[in-house]
C-alpha cells in the first residue's frame, strides 16, 4: 500500500515568537515544489498561534509538542484538544521520549492522550523507543510493543490507519555517542508494522505511516526514507534551521514517488 511520506519539525524549547515568524517565512517558499510529502512543524505553545496563522492555507500543518487529554477543568499548565483546535493546530506529538523520561509520562497517559487526539481531529504523532539500558539488554521489542500495544488497549475498532501515525525514537541513540544505521531504523519499523498488523489487520498496518526520529539529517535523509517501512521523519536538530528542514522536505516529497 502506497503511504504518503511525512517529515515533522519538532523544534523542542527553541525559538521565541519572532523566530518562528522569521522561519516560517524563510520555509515557505523553499517547499513549494514538495507536493509528494505531508509537511508538520510542532512548536512551543507560545508560537503556536502565529505559526498556525502563517501556515493557513499552505502545505504545512502546525502541531503542538504535547497536551493533557481532559478538555478542562483544574489541571494548571495544561492545555486541551479544544484549545489546540481553536488556534488552527491539525497535529500534536504524543509520549515524545522526553516527555516520558524527563516528566514521567506513562504508557497509559500517552494512550489516553492518542485517544483523545484521534477523537478531536487532531494527528497524534505517537513516539516510542528504548533507551540505552533496555537495548543493551535486550528489551528494545519488549519496550517498543508494550508502548504500542497500550496504545490499542484503549483505541477504537473504527480508527483508521490514516488516523494516527507512530514514530521510532532510538533513546539509546541520542547523545550517547552511538550511531542509528538505515538498517537499525527499517527493523524497528517493519516489526513495529507486523505488530499492528497483528493486532489491527493488514490493511489498517500498510495505511499508517511510521516515521523515524534518530537524528535525521540531510546527510543520511536519503538512506532512511529508501527502507521499506520508514515513511519519514521527527526531526529534532536538523529542522531548527529552516534551510535544513527544508532539504528533508524535498528529500521525502522525492523518495516514494514512483
Amino acid at each position: 500500500m502506497a503511504r504518503r511520506p511525512m517529515m515533522a519539525a519538532n523544534w523542542k524549547m527553541n525559538k521565541l515568537v519572532g523566530e518562528a515568524r522569521e522561519y516560517i517565512e524563510q520555509l515557505l517558499p523553499r517547499i513549494e515544489d514538495a507536493g509528494g510529502a505531508d509537511i508538520a512543524v510542532f512548536v512551543p505553545f507560545t508560537a503556536l498561534n502565529e505559526v498556525a496563522r502563517m501556515t493557513r492555507d499552505t502545505p504545512i500543518v502546525a502541531g503542538a509538542q504535547n497536551f493533557y487529554y481532559e478538555d478542562s477543568g483544574a489541571f494548571t499548565g495544561e492545555v486541551s484538544a479544544p484549545m489546540l483546535l481553536d488556534i488552527g493546530a491539525g497535529a500534536v506529538v504524543v509520549g515524545h521520549s522526553e516527555r516520558r523520561e524527563v516528566f514521567g509520562e506513562t504508557d497509559e497517559m500517552v494512550a489516553r492522550k492518542a485517544v483523545r487526539a484521534v477523537s478531536a481531529g487532531l494527528l497524534p504523532v505517537v513516539c516510542v523507543g528504548e533507551t540505552k539500558e533496555e537495548r543493551d539488554s535486550g528489551g528494545m521489542w519488549e519496550k517498543v510493543s508494550g508502548q504500542i500495544r497500550a496504545v490499542f488497549d484503549h483505541l477504537g475498532d473504527e480508527t483508521s490507519g490514516g488516523d494516527i501515525v507512530f514514530a521510532y525514537e532510538p533513546i539509546w541513540a541520542i547523545g550517547t555517542g552511538d550511531t542509528a544505521t538505515p538498517e537499525d531504523a527499517q527493523d524497528a519499523t517493519g516489526k513495529i508494522r507486523g505488530l499492528l498488523e497483528e493486532v489491527r489487520g493488514e490493511d489498517f498496518a500498510g495505511a499508517v505511516r511510521i516515521l523515524y526520529g534518530g537524528s535525521v539529517k540531510p546527510e543520511n535523509v536519503g538512506e532512511i526514507m529508501a527502507q521499506e517501512d520508514v515513511d519519514g521523519g521527527l526531526v529534532g536538530g536538523a529542522s531548527l534551521k529552516a534551510e535544513s528542514f527544508a532539504e528533508l522536505v524535498n528529500a521525502a516529497s522525492n523518495a516514494k514517488s514512483g
